[in-house]
């Protein structure tokens, strides 16, 4: 039998997790044992990191696996509106649950903001009205919850440490 690791986030799934399921098995079992280890009521949509569309029950783990495995999300939610603040702008955008701080990040500098790769990296997001900055691989859909879907981020820009020159 092969076995495949398993990564995944989600609503209500406080930390990163890992299981080890059959690589015939589908992506309908691997959702089902997510729902039984974390006690998850109700109807839930399995998505893979940084893809906007729902992966098919039906679809076999070794069909999706890379050499790491198979990093998914699990959320109740099949978007979440990310609003981010950066000086006079707000912009707004949906991204499915497992999309990651990293690729929003990136979505709103380079894209929207019109940044530079180099600019780009002074910059951090933030949750508004927070000092938390998750890291760029967490998935946005662990920040917010059903039925809001939703999660706020001002963007800043990393603080500058001068130090004193010795002579």
């Amino acid at each position: 039998m092969n076995i495949i690791d398993i990564y995944y986030q989600g609503e209500g799934v406080g930390a990163l997790e890992h299981l080890e399921i059959d690589a015939e098995a589908t992506f309908a079992v691997l959702q089902a044992a997510i729902a039984g280890k974390h006690a998850i009521a109700g109807e839930i949509i399995l998505f893979l990191e940084d893809e906007d569309e729902p992966i098919d029950g039906n679809a076999k783990l070794r069909d999706k696996a890379g050499r790491a495995g198979i990093k998914a999300h699990v959320h109740r939610c099949r978007t979440i509106e990310v609003i981010i603040h950066f000086k006079d702008k707000t912009v707004r955008h949906e991204f499915a649950p497992g999309a990651t701080v990293a690729r929003v990040k990136h979505w709103v500098t380079v894209r929207k903001f019109g940044m530079t790769e180099e600019e780009a990296s002074h910059h951090h997001l933030q949750i508004a009205g927070t000092t938390d900055q998750p890291d760029p691989g967490t998935h946005i859909g662990t920040l917010a919850s059903c039925p809001k879907c939703k999660v706020e981020f001002d963007l800043v820009t990393t603080p500058k440490v001068n130090g004193w020159g010795v002579a």
